[in-house]
């Protein structure tokens, strides 16, 4: 989201769209119905507690490494997980044994955003946010968990493993 996200090919560009559309036609699908029957994983980094700076974080709202996936909501909505897409990825997580945390943003300290935000401008698809917890996010050294990346490894294993079904009430996984 830093460098790039207006570019013509970009995140805040017209590509998913444009793409999406010449697929729905090279199909013939509805492109509305393939929409509302997608489900997206927006999957970026999560800052996890600094041990030099605990006073960045609420006492009862901390992401740490080796606690599993980060589930990463926003209330001025700079990240696209909602309850449905909350509930939804957290138990493909459940299913598939992965340990899963969430954050919420700090009120009174401004977030960064993600690519999966940028596009849903253009494209709105039901999506989840999701990270992992890690020490300099941006930095020239980044540090994070063997064990998270393997929690992160199995849940999309099992995310792209599963049927995930539309229907009147929500998502269900099959």
């Amino acid at each position: 989201e830093e460098v790039g996200s207006v570019s013509p090919q970009g995140a805040g560009s017209s590509l998913l769209e444009d793409t999406l559309g010449r697929i729905c036609d090279g199909l013939k699908l509805n492109r509305g119905r393939m929409l509302a029957q997608s489900f997206l994983v927006s999957a970026d980094n999560a800052h996890a507690v600094h041990p030099n700076h605990p006073e960045k974080y609420d006492d009862l709202n901390r992401t740490v490494m080796n606690g599993g996936v980060v589930i990463k909501f926003n209330a001025n909505q700079r990240y696209t997980t909602d309850g449905v897409s909350c509930a939804l990825f957290t138990a493909v997580c459940r299913d598939a044994g992965v340990k899963v945390q969430t954050y919420h943003n700090r009120a009174d300290l401004p977030g960064g955003s993600t690519l999966g935000r940028i596009s849903l401008a253009h494209v709105s698809v039901p999506t989840v946010d999701i990270g992992l917890a890690q020490l300099a996010m941006h930095s020239c050294y980044e540090t994070a968990a063997v064990s998270d990346a393997i929690d992160l490894e199995t849940a999309m294993a099992a995310y792209y493993g599963s049927t995930l079904e539309a229907t009147e009430s929500g998502f269900s996984i099959l």
